[in-house]
């Protein structure tokens, strides 16, 4: 078969996503003079990161001054049930007020207190106020922020690049691979350092926060064949309550905030159901807590009949649900036609946020492959078994510039780039195979069926027995892939992204119920129904290097200056994330 047209683009760093992460890593590298180039597969006006609504943790001490970055340290840790990589999580709270600055500098729309300090607000398990926010919409006016900046800088964006591989000869990247989405004509990007931001793999379960079409595993899809390895990824944060309807949205998520301002949790009795699992905390107990209960109620019958339970706003005041609520009240109208001043919510927990990702180095989130980074959540080591809430967000801005820097240094040390053709022949066939497959198989049907297997066996409580249900089930799935069928139309060449959209969460899917078996304990967001304790033993990181290839990595101790700062935290009056 010929193969399409090829672009051919040079770049000295090349970064695959185009959300918050890669955007601060092209933005450094830009401010630094180098060259740049930015790919993904949607818009970057409309990438994950717009999503995230509650806020972006620093210790600026605005509002207490008792604040520190050693104790954001250790409420991180503590949060993290000890996974948290102690290096990586000083070097964000150590880094983050700078993060907040550079937002300030480019203009984000912090909401301020009458004197014009930042206002920070209580989000989850903090000790202090550290949480800045613009309303409900932080992660929508960071990444308007971050794409204003980009164009200032004229960063060169291209987000119709589907990138299908990641180019390595001899354990050093010299580029990618990919084809356009809208009309399939091929991309071969030299490059002397490759910046991985292609977010993190919560779409392979049925209900999820991600929208159709992200977060389906990209990240691991590149890094695995090009040398990269995988650290916890069985530890996937589930939200308590995401949207059960229409389908089309399953998962979308209800804002926390809803059960802040006093949302009640009930099941299809009527039963405040949460004062059987948190009495004292009720509906403002841990993200994790919360998921296990409304899920523990659905599996023993006491939930609705679509498979979900109740949160109800209606009883607050309506000028607080519009003051307050307001994103939540617009979305369930869109959605459902549902006003909440009036009638129930109906949610269930759903995928939410990849703990884990990419093993990378705390230094500078380089892979182990020469050239080749990880950050956001394409990558890992920060959040442990349960992520801080506010803390993604602040990762990406601290960690965007510390790796914009290590791969500006990286390029300019370079002496020469080791090119391998053979490497470029294989990416071309791999794109070529998918495209002449005129299998029977439907892309949409397998992935139906991937999601399903994902929901039923490693959701929120996992067991051994259904943890290797899953493991032959994804066999089957990688069976009916070798019949697969693949049909780009005038519309473009979507069904072949899908293609490969399938193969990233196939090998996430493996990855997940790999590392799933081996933690035998329950430990945050991780339910072992047959090891319901912790297991102290198992105080280390899972890292996957491919099918049935799992080690354990040690966890260094906590340095003693956090580690004096670490207790739990009174949550009274709070939202716990």
């Amino acid at each position: 078969m010929v193969s399409s047209p090829e672009r051919q683009i040079a770049t000295p760093v090349l970064v695959i996503g185009t959300g918050g992460s890669g955007l601060r890593a092209a933005i450094e590298l830009a401010e630094r003079g180098v060259d740049v180039l930015v790919v993904g597969k949607r818009p970057k006006a409309d990438a994950h990161t717009t999503l995230a609504a509650g806020g972006i943790n620093a210790a600026l001490s605005t509002m207490d001054a008792e604040d520190t970055w050693r104790q954001h340290a250790a409420d991180t840790i503590t949060e993290s049930y000890l996974l948290a990589r102690p290096d990586t999580v000083r070097i964000v709270t150590e880094n983050a007020a700078r993060g907040i600055e550079d937002l300030e500098r480019w203009g984000m729309p912090f909401a301020r207190e009458s004197d014009g300090r930042i206002s920070q607000r209580f989000f989850g398990a903090h000790t202090y106020r550290r949480t800045a926010f613009a309303g409900d919409y932080t992660g929508l006016e960071i990444q308007r922020t971050l794409v204003n900046r980009a164009a200032q800088l004229r960063i060169r964006i291209i987000d119709t690049c589907y990138v299908t591989r990641i180019l390595v000869a001899d354990n050093v990247v010299f580029g990618a691979y990919g084809f356009d989405l809208d009309d399939g004509g091929r991309y071969v990007i030299r490059a002397d350092a490759v910046i991985l931001a292609a977010g993190g793999h919560t779409r392979i379960w049925r209900r999820t926060s991600s929208r159709r079409d992200e977060n389906t595993g990209d990240a691991f899809r590149l890094a695995v064949p090009a040398g990269g390895r995988i650290r916890d990824p069985e530890l996937v944060q589930f939200h308590p309550s995401g949207l059960i309807e229409p389908e089309n949205a399953a998962g979308t998520l209800v804002s926390e905030a809803a059960r802040g301002e006093g949302g009640i949790l009930r099941n299809a009795a009527g039963e405040r159901f949460m004062a059987r699992y948190d009495p004292e905390r009720m509906e403002l107990s841990t993200r994790d807590r919360v998921a296990l209960a409304a899920y523990t109620e659905i599996k023993e019958g006491r939930g609705t009949v679509n498979g979900g339970v109740w949160l109800d706003v209606s009883h607050l005041p309506r000028e607080t649900i519009m003051r307050r609520l307001p994103r939540v009240y617009q979305t369930m109208l869109e959605l459902q036609m549902l006003d909440i001043t009036r009638d129930p919510i109906e949610i269930a927990p759903t995928a939410h946020y990849s703990m884990g990702g990419v093993w990378v180095r705390p230094e500078d989130h380089g892979t182990g492959v020469d050239g080749l980074y990880a950050i956001g959540e394409a990558s890992s080591g920060l959040h442990g078994a349960n992520r801080l809430g506010g803390n993604s967000l602040i990762e990406l801005l601290v960690y965007g510039r510390i790796v914009g820097e290590a791969a500006a240094r990286y390029s300019a040390e370079l002496s020469t780039q080791r090119r391998s053709e053979g490497a470029l022949s294989d990416a071309r066939a791999e794109v070529d195979t998918a495209l002449m497959a005129e299998g029977r198989e439907n892309v949409r049907a397998l992935q139906r069926v991937l999601r399903n297997t994902m929901t039923e066996h490693a959701g929120v409580v996992r067991v051994e027995a259904g943890i290797r249900a899953g493991l032959s089930e994804l066999d089957e799935v990688e069976d009916r892939m070798v019949n697969l069928g693949v049909h780009p139309d005038a519309a473009g060449f979507q069904d072949l992204a899908h293609a490969f959209d399938l193969r990233s969460s196939v090998i996430a899917a493996r990855a997940t119920l790999d590392a799933a078996l081996e933690r035998r304990e329950t430990r945050g967001c991780h339910n072992r129904s047959d090891h319901p304790d912790v297991d102290p033993a198992l105080r280390a990181n899972l890292v996957w290097s491919g099918p049935g290839r799992l080690e354990r990595e040690e966890i260094p101790d906590v340095p003693e200056d956090i580690a004096q700062l670490m207790r739990e935290v009174s949550t009274d009056g709070k939202l716990v994330e």
